[in-house]
C-alpha cells in the first residue's frame, strides 16, 4: 500500500504541469490487471494515495523492519505529508506539520552533521538517512545506475564528460562560510579537467574509494531515498504558509545550525522573505536528490532562472516556473498507442 502511494504520488508530479483536482491525468489499477483504464482526476488519484497510506500507517503500527530498505509507519507518514502539501490546501497545513513531526520523532533519525554532508552520500546506515538499499557487489550494478550519473568517482558516465553539475546562480547564492558550498568543485583550473569538474558534486556525491573513474565496474555506494532533514525544512515550509513565522524559523535552524556557524540572519526573517529563504534552503540542502522538483511543484510563487552554466546555452537566463510544460514528462507514446482510452497528453 506504502509503495502503490509512492509510485502514483510520483506519477501525479511527472505527468502533469500543475495541481488541478478536475484534471484527468492518469489510470488507476487497484489490482493487477491487463484491461486498460480511462484516466482519473487528480482528486481521485490523491484520493487512492491518501487511502493507501491511511491504512498502511495503521497496518504498520508495531511493525518493525529488518531494515532501511523496507518502508515502515513512518515511511508511510512521511510520504502522506508530501502528498498532503502537494494539494496546496491551506487548510491542511497542520496535519502535514503533525506528520512530519510523527516523523521526526519517531525515526530516531538525526539531521546530517557537518562532516557527513561532505562525506559522499554513499552509506545508508548513517542517522540522518531514513530510507534506501545497503548496495553491495554482488548485486552487479554499474554503468546503468544513479551513481553513474552523478559521480566522478564511479566508472560511468559523470566521469567521462557527461558531468552533472549545481546552476551558477544557485552556487553563488550559497554562503561562503556554509559547509555545502564544499560539497561542489569550484577550481576552474588545476589538475582536474576544469571543463568537465567546475561545479560537480565531487565532494557530495562520491564512491568511498574517490578514484577518478572508480575503482571497479560495478558500484557498492548506496542508493539513498530519503532522509529526516526533508521533513524538517517540509514542516519549515508549512509553518511559514500558515504565519507561524517564529515555529518555522526555528524549524528550518534545526538544519542550517549543521551548515552554517551562524543562524542569526533568521530572526529577520518572516512572511514571504521566511518562506523564500526556506525555499532556498531547500533547494541548496537537496540538490541532486530529486526533492527540488517537488518542493517547485508545490510552491507555485516560486521560479527559477537558469545559470551561465547550463549544458543548452539558449537556455541561459531562462526562466522556469512551477508549471512549466518543459518540467513535465509527456505520457509515453505505448500508451497512447495501445490504451483506447487515451489518445492525447494531460
Amino acid at each position: 500500500l506504502t509503495m502503490r502511494a509512492h509510485s502514483y504520488f510520483y506519477l501525479t508530479q511527472y505527468m502533469a504541469n500543475d495541481y488541478d483536482p478536475a484534471a484527468a491525468i492518469l489510470p488507476i489499477y487497484r489490482e493487477a490487471t491487463s484491461d486498460y483504464a480511462p484516466k482519473s482526476t487528480t482528486a481521485e488519484v490523491f484520493q487512492l494515495i491518501e487511502n493507501d497510506l491511511n491504512r498502511a500507517i495503521d497496518l504498520l503500527e508495531n511493525y518493525q523492519r529488518p531494515s532501511k530498505k523496507q518502508v515502515n509507519q513512518f515511511m508511510a507518514q512521511a510520504i502522506l505529508a508530501y502528498t498532503i502539501a502537494a494539494q496546496r490546501d491551506a487548510s491542511r497545513l497542520n496535519e502535514v506539520v503533525q506528520l512530519c513531526d510523527a516523523v521526526i520523532v519517531n525515526s530516531g533519525a538525526a539531521v546530517m552533521d557537518e562532516t557527513e554532508v561532505v562525506g559522499g552520500f554513499n552509506d545508508v546506515e548513517i542517522p540522518g538517512w531514513i530510507w534506501g538499499v545497503d548496495l553491495t557487489y554482488d548485486m552487479t550494478i554499474g554503468l546503468l545506475s544513479w551513481w553513474g550519473q552523478v559521480d566522478y568517482f564511479s566508472y560511468s558516465y559523470a566521469a567521462v564528460g557527461d558531468s552533472k553539475a549545481i546552476d551558477q546562480n544557485l552556487y553563488d547564492e550559497i554562503p561562503m562560510l556554509d559547509v555545502r558550498k564544499e560539497q561542489f568543485f569550484s577550481q576552474q583550473s588545476g589538475s582536474l579537467n576544469n571543463s568537465i569538474q567546475y561545479l560537480q558534486p565531487l565532494n557530495k556525491f562520491y564512491d568511498a574509494d574517490r578514484v577518478p573513474l572508480g575503482t571497479s565496474v560495478i558500484t557498492h555506494s548506496d542508493y539513498v531515498y530519503m532522509r529526516i532533514a526533508e521533513l524538517h525544512l517540509l514542516k519549515a515550509e508549512s509553518l511559514a504558509k500558515l504565519g507561524q513565522d517564529a515555529a518555522a524559523r526555528m524549524a528550518l535552524r534545526e538544519v542550517l545550525l549543521e551548515r552554517l556557524p551562524d543562524t542569526n540572519y533568521l530572526n529577520s526573517l518572516s512572511g514571504s522573505a521566511l518562506e523564500d529563504e526556506i525555499y532556498l534552503q531547500t533547494r541548496i540542502e537537496f540538490w541532486g536528490e530529486g526533492k527540488v522538483y517537488l518542493a517547485l511543484k508545490r510552491n507555485e510563487r516560486m521560479t527559477g532562472i537558469r545559470g551561465e552554466n547550463h549544458y543548452y546555452t539558449d537556455l541561459i537566463g531562462t526562466s522556469f516556473a512551477h508549471d512549466d510544460e518543459r518540467l513535465t514528462f509527456e505520457i509515453p507514446e505505448s500508451e497512447i498507442q495501445n490504451n483506447p482510452y487515451i489518445n492525447e497528453q494531460n
